[in-house]
This record gives C-alpha cells, sequence and structure tokens, in this order.
C-alpha cells in the first residue's frame, strides 16, 4: 500500500515525447506537481549508455559511447520522477529498469501510443492487443526492482476488455495504471469517453491515474475536479502542462512569459540540448508568439545546424528576444 500511494491524490506531470526532459520537469515540481515522468526511453536506447555522474552539473547522466545524454536527472527530483520506458520483451525491460532503479521513484511501461514508431516495435499501444506480453513485461520489472512500477494504457475497444485488461496488469504487482480516456485510433480531439473511464476505474483493483483531460483544465482545481468526475484522486495532465507548466501551481498558473524565463534559466544551469530548449520554449508560449515566429523559428532552426560561436545562454537570450518580438523575457547572462 505504501508504494500505491504514491500515485494517490497527486497531479501529475505527464509523459512527453521531447518535452518531459529535466528543466521541464523541474518546474513542474516546483510549481506543485506531485510527480513528474519522463518522456518515454526506448530500453534498447538506455542498453547503449553508460551511467555517470556529473559533477560539474550535479547531474546523474546515462550517456551513449558517442557522448549523446539520454536520460539527465538529479537530486532535486529523485523522489518525484518516474522512468518512462518504451518496450516489447520482458528481458530488455528488465535491464533499463535494473539501470535507473537507483535514480528515480518508479518505472512505467508506455501501453499507450499510438504514433507508429511505437506501434510498429510492438511497444505502446501495441501492447494492448498483446496482453500476455504487456503482464510478463511488468512482472518481470515488478520482481526485478525495489521501486515502484506501473503502466499506461488507453481505453480498448470494450468495457469488458478494458476491465479484463487492467485486471491482468494489476495481479503482477503494479502500484498504479495511468488511464487515457480515449481509445487507441483517437487523438485530443476527441472527446474523452468520462462514462468509460469511470466504469473502468470503479473495476479496478489498484489506483488508477486519470489522463486526457478534455477540454483541458485551465488550472489544478479544474485538473482535480475533472480527475474525480471519473473517480480519480491523480490526474496526469500533458496538453495543458505543456501550455504552461505553472498548471499545477495551487493558487493559479502564473504568466508564460515567467515560466518560460524559468525554463531557460534551468536549460542553461543543466545544459540542455539548445535544440529541445527551443522545442519546449515554443510550446510553453503557445498563443504569445507573434506573427513574425514562424520565420525567426526557421531561421534559427537553420542556425542550430551549425556549430554556434557562443554560448547557450548568450543563445538563448537572443533567441527569446527576438521570437517573443521584443517582450520582456530577455534574460541577460548575468541573470542567470
Amino acid at each position: 500500500m505504501a508504494a500505491a500511494s504514491l500515485y494517490t491524490n497527486k497531479l501529475i506531470l505527464a509523459p512527453m515525447v521531447r518535452m518531459g526532459t529535466l528543466p521541464s520537469r523541474l518546474i513542474a515540481l516546483r510549481y506543485g506537481a506531485g510527480l513528474v515522468y519522463t518522456e518515454e526511453i526506448i530500453d534498447s536506447k538506455l542498453a547503449l549508455c553508460t551511467r555517470v555522474e556529473n559533477p560539474v552539473l550535479n547531474t546523474i547522466d546515462f550517456v551513449t559511447s558517442d557522448g549523446l545524454v539520454v536520460f539527465r536527472t538529479c537530486a532535486e527530483e529523485k523522489d518525484s520522477v518516474i522512468f518512462q520506458m518504451g518496450t516489447a520483451c520482458p528481458e530488455s525491460a528488465v535491464n533499463a529498469a535494473k539501470m535507473v532503479q537507483g535514480d528515480v521513484a518508479g518505472i512505467d511501461v508506455n501501453m499507450g501510443c499510438p504514433k507508429p514508431f511505437s506501434v510498429k516495435g510492438g511497444m505502446g499501444a501495441a501492447l494492448l492487443s498483446t496482453p500476455a506480453i504487456a503482464a510478463d513485461i511488468l512482472k518481470a520489472i515488478v520482481e526485478a526492482v525495489d521501486i515502484p512500477v506501473t503502466c499506461k494504457i488507453r481505453l480498448l475497444p470494450t468495457h469488458e476488455e478494458t476491465v479484463e485488461f487492467m485486471h491482468l496488469m494489476a495481479s503482477t504487482g503494479i502500484s498504479a495504471i495511468g488511464l487515457h480516456g480515449r481509445f487507441r485510433p483517437q487523438r485530443s480531439g476527441t472527446p474523452p469517453h468520462l462514462d468509460r473511464m469511470l466504469q473502468a476505474v470503479k473495476a479496478c483493483p489498484i489506483p488508477v491515474i486519470a489522463n486526457g483531460c478534455g477540454p483541458a483544465p485551465k488550472n489544478a482545481t479544474e485538473a482535480r475536479e475533472w480527475g474525480e468526475s471519473v473517480g480519480c484522486s491523480s490526474v496526469m495532465l500533458a496538453r495543458a502542462a505543456q501550455r504552461n507548466l505553472s498548471i499545477f501551481r495551487p493558487e493559479g498558473p502564473t504568466s508564460q512569459i515567467d515560466v518560460a524565463r524559468e525554463l531557460l534559466k534551468l536549460s542553461v544551469q543543466y545544459d540542455n540540448d539548445t535544440v529541445n530548449t527551443k522545442y519546449c520554449v515554443q510550446k510553453v508560449m503557445h498563443g504569445r508568439l507573434g506573427n513574425d515566429f514562424g520565420q525567426v523559428s526557421k531561421t534559427l532552426h537553420v542556425y542550430l545546424a551549425v556549430e554556434m560561436p557562443f554560448s547557450l545562454t548568450e543563445f538563448v537570450s537572443f533567441w527569446v528576444f527576438f521570437a517573443t518580438n521584443f517582450t520582456c523575457v530577455f534574460v541577460s547572462v548575468n541573470t542567470v
């Protein structure tokens, strides 16, 4: 029950490709997120990495032989970060879980991603069609590590199939299930199936984390109310958090500009990939960028393809200054 309590009464940053890097996770935590998920990391990719303690950044890095940082974490998030993996094989899943178990609060297996790159490899939502393999993966991880294990799924075609799948996953010893309230072919433009979610949650013997809000909540209060409407005490936020990482703040979200400033500072502090930093700021500044942003973005994207003759600090100062059409988001070298 202690492991299950980790996943109850929480607002959670959902796993998001490219967005779920260390700076975004830390901001979400600082604004009140109870847990933060990494972006999905494929088990076979992690297998190519070496765990490195980075004394310069005070981080733990998982780095490939050619220097690519696949996963970076730090002490501030150790008790709150959930490592989400993409996998289709119990053995490789266990190897990945063992590599990171000392540096994260929990392991999650992605069983809900409907994107072709994931499904073609038998991962993500493809596991919804192979429940025996999905259960074998979870059971193997649970038996191999000393931290909580979960999975994140979507609704199956019928209520009976959803409940049967959730019960089978629960029987492996996992601590919770994340449930996205749409079917595999559906995307965010389709409203979630609240009645199906509520029925599935009531029938599940372990905690369920609600995901797939629609419409997107504007603040923490609305997010919690949405979760309660489908019987969940915990809610996992993706698009709403992507647009303003301070949505977890109990008093209500702060401005996107403040969040962008913090994101840039943390990106410099933790030497975040420059292209990823640009992507994350662009998402955070959703709706605040002027008509000229498109051209600026294209220009900078080309510029990033060559070796930059200046520091990341100078780059982010330059980029935000122009990308926001001269609004006061400028981050000087002295403030970082």
